[in-house]
């Protein structure tokens, strides 16, 4: 890896900006052909849940996935923001009383305390209906075998399979903590589902052939891991102002992760190695898997 963490960190950053303004285009006030209106109060609510910084790894996977194999970058940009709507819309969703009851995002009131609970469903409902509208639209210069593509891949990684599944065994967590088989299926699907769908999208926004397909997709699951893993150790260790959000929830409900099972030496060791897995998955591109490698690495030592 050449690029200094330094650097990369920067490149992260100027990622999220453009995402930040091409998500704030696309929610914007005027409406698109078929529809009759966007009122005021729920775009409002759409954009206080989406617009609110953060890091935006999940559309920097995709375009950088997509840019290692010579995808449109700005094809990547638009299926990064479809992506980041049905991330933004969960986190909405998750943050309600029903679920995680959480008052802070980002350092911001959660959408159902600026606003209120129905439109802080209606904003998630509404993020989660408009990843797919962005993926089909004719903006999104793609021929349509690689849209259903994209849209199939999307649809299982957010659903009862995926991310939806995940987040209700976690609610069923809290009250029979699972073994590790268990804690593995839920963080698979709760968090690396998007993770893994945001690498392989690259690739099939760049057309890719089933190898290269796959390994992206490869990375996307051991990164995903890395994440929830570093997820879990900032619960323990993390202070609640740097996050954003409130820490040592976990533990106060009483759910299993694997930091709880095994310690947090036990932690940081995998961490180590899940990053080291998913860095030399990408040692054949050569050079140009540098910030993907780096994106691994930085996912696996982050403090918020």
């Amino acid at each position: 890896m050449t690029m200094s963490l330094k650097s990369f960190e920067q490149h992260l950053i100027e990622s999220a900006k453009r995402t930040e303004a091409l998500l704030a285009s696309l929610l914007g006030d005027s409406r698109l052909a078929g529809e009759i209106a966007r009122p005021a109060s729920l775009l409002a609510a759409m954009r206080h849940g989406t617009l609110n910084g953060g890091k935006r790894l999940r559309p920097f996977l995709v375009q950088e996935s997509a840019a290692l194999l010579g995808g449109d970058p700005q094809v990547a940009a638009r299926v990064g923001c479809a992506l980041e709507c049905v991330h933004c819309y969960s986190l909405i969703h998750d943050d309600l009383p029903a679920m995680d009851n959480d008052d802070i995002r980002r350092g911001r009131p959660t959408v159902h305390k600026a606003f209120d609970e129905a439109s802080a469903i209606l904003a998630g409902d509404s993020l989660l209906t408009f990843a797919f509208d962005i993926i089909a639209a004719p903006e999104t210069r793609l021929a349509d075998r690689p849209k259903v593509e994209l849209i199939l891949a999307l649809s299982r990684a957010s659903g009862i399979g995926g991310m939806a599944g995940g987040q209700a065994l976690d609610l069923a967590a809290e009250k029979s903590p699972p073994d590790e088989a268990g804690i593995l299926t839920l963080q698979a699907m709760k968090t690396g589902a998007l993770l893994r769908f945001a690498c392989e999208a690259g690739a099939i926004v760049a057309g890719s052939d089933t190898e290269d397909r796959q390994r992206l997709r490869t990375f996307g699951q051991k990164i995903g891991l890395a994440f929830q893993l570093a997820d879990d150790l900032l619960d323990v260790t993390a202070d609640a102002a740097i996050m954003g959000k409130a820490t040592g929830k976990d533990a106060g409900r009483g759910k299993g992760t694997l930091v709880a099972l095994h310690g947090t030496a036990w932690a940081e060791e995998r961490l180590a190695t899940l990053a080291q897995e998913a860095i030399d998955l990408l040692a054949g591109f050569g050079p140009r898997a540098s910030i993907l490698q780096q994106a691994a690495q930085f996912i696996a030592d982050r403090k918020n």
